[in-house]
């Protein structure tokens, strides 16, 4: 799932995508599809793909939006699922067509040839959409991908922060209990559980005798759980 090759990467069915923050206090990480178009760059054809278990386990979150561009008018999110398309606060395809060069080709013409206004070719929408459906399902050529979309009300599309934002659940190992004894949560490769190392000791417990942290040991209990999620899940540094 996660693979520590020089830098940290998502890996799925359908590719390697490098994270480019981690937020410990969120619970999320934002990876990016280089094969994904943005608004500087035209890519060929490409499906994001997760297995059901990355789905549920690393889901993208609700502020993460996907755009399908370039869909033929038989598409599904254009017709019978069209439901599956939203507002994405008041931005339209006309406007992401116009701001982003490589996307201009997608305005569908009129028959005089003047650009026809009245026919929407792309789709905002969610995660599960391109879950269900392929791309070549959809009928869609292209797609790009945006988070943090609760702050990007009247912000064009040449200043989105395009990526895939994941959010993640960290399992309850003990790490809290750890740290607010003045401990160091860590994992013990060779017996795979987790450990409490105490300040002067050799001795790796459960937790350490009396003591309270700092204000910032929970921040750091947070970071320490998500090191010791990776490892769990299997990350393999070359």
């Amino acid at each position: 799932m996660l693979n520590c090759s020089g830098d940290l990467f998502f890996t799925t069915p359908s590719g390697n995508y490098k994270v480019q923050s981690i937020d410990y206090e969120k619970q999320t990480m934002v990876v990016y599809d280089p094969s994904m178009s943005t608004c500087s760059t035209l890519q060929p054809h490409h499906d994001f793909i997760m297995t059901d278990i990355q789905s549920v386990v690393m889901p993208p979150t609700a502020d993460t939006i996907f755009i399908l561009l370039n869909c033929s008018i038989d598409s599904p999110v254009l017709n019978h699922y069209r439901s599956l398309c939203f507002n994405f606060s008041g931005h339209t395809c006309d406007e992401l067509y116009n701001s982003c060069t490589p996307f201009r080709l997608f305005h569908p013409l009129s028959p005089n040839g003047s650009v026809n206004t009245g026919y929407s070719s792309c789709c905002y929408t969610n995660y599960n959409t391109v879950k269900l459906m392929s791309m070549n399902i959809l009928d869609c050529s292209h797609y790009t991908t945006t988070y943090n979309t609760d702050e990007l009300e009247g912000v064009g599309p040449l200043d989105w922060s395009y990526g895939i934002k994941l959010s993640y659940m960290v399992p309850n190992t003990g790490c809290d209990r750890c740290q607010r004894t003045g401990g160091t949560c860590g994992f013990d490769t060779e017996t795979e559980i987790t450990n409490c190392a105490c300040p002067g000791s050799s001795n790796s417990t459960r937790e350490c005798a009396g003591g309270i942290v700092a204000d910032g040991a929970s921040k750091r209990a947070r970071r320490e759980l998500f090191h010791i999620l990776i490892l769990v899940m299997g990350v393999f540094c070359l």
